[in-house]
């Protein structure tokens, strides 16, 4: 009977000792939670996480790029008693990670990594910076988010009578020349502009930035001119009073050096006749 009672002690504090050690484990901040894009390495545990649209600067293997969008910053911190990785192991594992879905390394140095995926159609850039050895480190996540513009027919009649021109950002597939939802609001106001004023007449005229060779960029430019031109059509503006041209890369509006300038020179000009 005693050895069994022994044996029951025993039980029970290697129970408590188990139970000890599963509630000491740090629990995620409150509200926060993995990216769905990626995930965290075992044995980290979220301390802090923040939501905005902003801008954040990637280090890249020659310099930097400073890229806005839908950010995510998460910091990770190792579970006390967990094995510590290496500056190194965090660098691959999150580098092996991106490229199982699809991405690319751009910066592997250090304690710094610098990834970029496109998924479901939205390209995101990812940052890992590792500190203290390893026992934390932080990842940010940008979104891009495609530039969008609000403009009445008012204010495009203005435009034109001022400068004879107005660039509209419209969002397009990328590559392709199918007129995005969002943008309808924009087709909608260029019809309003025209019915509103039937004595105008306009050339829509498609610019992109230069990625890509300048002929394929012409032929997109024009192929997105003439799905502005025909959607304008189909809300009952006369086709004889349009025109569509494509310039493709050939009147840059900013520096095709940069993300940003990259956006205002992917437009869609409408030009009074």
């Amino acid at each position: 009977m005693k050895r069994i009672a022994r044996i029951l002690v025993s039980i029970v504090f290697l129970s408590l000792l188990t139970v000890g050690v599963a509630s000491s484990q740090e629990k995620d901040a409150k509200g926060c939670k993995d990216h769905p894009l990626i995930s965290r390495m075992n044995n980290y545990y979220i301390s802090s996480c923040e939501k905005s649209f902003n801008s954040f600067e990637f280090l890249l293997k020659e310099g930097s790029q400073t890229l806005e969008g839908d950010m995510t910053k998460i910091e990770y911190y190792v579970q006390e008693g967990s094995p510590q990785p290496s500056f190194l192991q965090i660098r691959r594992n999150y580098g092996n990670a991106i490229k199982n879905i699809g991405g690319a390394v751009l910066l592997d140095d250090g304690r710094r990594g610098t990834f970029k995926v496109t998924k479901g159609g939205k390209e995101a850039w990812i940052a890992v910076e590792a500190f203290n050895e390893g026992r934390n480190y932080e990842v940010v996540i940008v979104e891009l988010a495609p530039m969008t513009q609000e403009v009445t027919a008012d204010a495009m009649y203005s435009a034109l009578d001022k400068d004879g021109f107005i660039a509209l950002y419209i969002n397009f597939d990328t590559g392709k020349s199918n007129i995005k939802p969002e943008s309808q609001a924009i087709i909608e106001q260029i019809a309003a502009l025209l019915q509103a004023h039937p004595e105008l007449k306009v050339s829509i005229e498609g610019h992109t930035d230069n990625t890509g060779t300048p002929q394929s960029n012409k032929t997109l430019s024009t192929q997105r001119a003439k799905s502005v031109m025909n959607a304008t059509v189909k809300k009952g503006i006369a086709a004889n009073r349009l025109t569509a041209l494509g310039w493709g890369q050939e009147k840059p509006l900013a520096d095709n050096r940069s993300e940003e300038g990259k956006a205002k020179n992917r437009r869609v000009e409408i030009v009074k006749k």
